[in-house]
């Protein structure tokens, strides 16, 4: 391997200043950092790096005929690294190749995390595409990182897993050491736990993967991915790709009942039940659940049809009224026990005699009540198993609770108004605990 490089470092032809500012530059410090160095302005560097540079290609071109197409030839992929540049021009590896790999017209690749040191490339934008096509195929288990790579055409050798760590990067390396997406790693968590376990998996398995607090969590992320399916009537769930499982071809049982009515006609409910749980295996409860289905409803003969066909809809009869629920005149008044669910921002499951009050009696239909400021109104849902109260999470920042805690909330009927305050008793307040044992702040005299 020729050594001709180190040789023209080494002998004089650069003097100190000119190798201070080649090497500053190939550190990757900008021309007025190098300046500052040398008690220089940037353009003083900028021109003192061009010259060294021209007389390092000036001198590649007496000794070494045709580098600038070898050069070119080898980085012609997305990225080569400065050691391969070394090993195609048969030179020593040095700082000073950086200068002739940039006088043969070649640049550091561009990436999310900016320009890669030490790589190389004709078209320097085409590496940030195959890191990106390689985050497309995310999530993958870290020993798969490596075949994932040159899947999407990656270089061997590059920094993956700095690169992928970068804060501006789309994946995130999980707890278990797999790359998940930033803004999925809870799903993608339960996709690669699925994927390993090899069988459909209860909700109460997948907490531990998705860092998820309840299987209700846990169901109601799954159910927002359609790589996911549930299992009836075992409850559990798995991945859609795994063709060889027997599974419902609806996604809910109000979809089967109206799939199954819409075919064959009013039928009585003995008669939809039976054929229901031949195509979607689920309890009788949760069928009759479905009956309050805006979609579905009785004809005069006791039968069940579609409302779209002329059928009356089924009202929900009137649950018990919980003690944690009262309402006078046009105000209905719930205490909501503050959980995690409720901080993180989702929707949180309520008694349905709130929204029997309401005259949700159907589902799945909704209600807003506006608060003061500029929070988001407070909306009740019902579904055909369930009822929600969701956006309570800014209240509950501004009125400093914490899990454990009570919000007392007021609907107001008459103007679909609403109030939201801290309704813990003082001896029995967990956020108040929690501020009583934090210790004192020090104070600067």
């Amino acid at each position: 391997m020729s050594d001709w490089l180190v040789r023209a470092w080494e002998t004089g032809i650069f003097d100190e200043r000119e190798q201070a500012v080649v090497a500053g530059r190939a550190e990757g410090r900008t021309l007025d950092e190098v300046g500052r160095v040398l008690g220089l302005t940037g353009e003083r560097v900028r021109q003192i790096q061009n010259r060294a540079r021209k007389r390092l290609a000036d001198m590649a071109d007496i000794v070494q005929e045709g580098w600038r197409e070898t050069a070119l030839a080898a980085g012609a992929g997305p990225g080569t690294s400065r050691e391969a540049f070394a090993a195609a021009l048969g030179v020593v590896d040095h700082v000073a190749l950086e200068e002739l790999l940039t006088a043969a017209g070649l640049e550091a690749p561009q990436t999310w995390a900016g320009l890669l040191r030490g790589w190389w490339s004709a078209a320097p934008g085409t590496l940030d595409g195959a890191l990106r096509r390689l985050v497309d195929t995310a999530p993958f288990r870290g020993d798969d990182l490596s075949r994932a790579a040159s899947e999407a055409g990656l270089p061997a050798g590059l920094p993956l897993a700095r690169l992928l760590s970068h804060p501006e990067s789309r994946l995130a390396l999980s707890l278990d050491g797999h790359w998940v997406r930033r803004r999925a790693r809870g799903r993608d968590a339960a996709y690669l736990w699925l994927l390993e376990a090899g069988r459909p998996c209860q909700p109460d398995e997948l907490l531990a993967p998705m860092a998820s607090t309840t299987p209700a969590a846990v169901r109601e992320a799954l159910r927002r991915d359609d790589r996911f399916r549930q299992i009836r009537p075992e409850g559990t769930w798995a991945l859609t790709e795994w063709t060889h499982l027997h599974a419902s071809p609806y996604s809910t049982a109000v979809e089967a009942m109206t799939a199954v009515v819409n075919e064959m006609g009013p039928l009585s409910r003995a008669q939809l039940f039976a054929r229901v749980t031949e195509l979607h295996p689920v309890t009788p409860w949760r069928l009759t659940q479905c009956l309050i289905s805006d979609q579905l409803g009785e004809t005069p003969d006791g039968l069940i049809d579609l409302v779209s066909r002329g059928a009356r809809p089924i009202e929900e009869d009137e649950p018990s009224q919980p003690d944690s629920m009262a309402i006078e005149g046009d105000v209905l008044g719930a205490r909501i026990r503050v959980t995690r669910d409720l901080l993180r921002g989702s929707g949180i499951n309520v008694n349905t005699w709130l929204t029997w009050r309401l005259g949700l009696r159907q589902a799945p239909t909704s209600r807003s009540f506006m608060t003061a400021g500029e929070h988001p109104p407070l909306i009740v849902r019902r579904r055909t198993s369930s009822a929600q109260l969701s956006s309570l999470r800014l209240h509950a920042l501004e009125l400093e609770v914490v899990h454990g805690c009570v919000l007392a909330i007021l609907l107001r009927l008459d103007n679909n108004t609403a109030r939201v305050g801290h309704g813990c008793a003082p001896e029995a307040c967990p956020a108040r605990r929690t501020r009583t044992a934090a210790p004192p702040t020090a104070v600067n005299s």
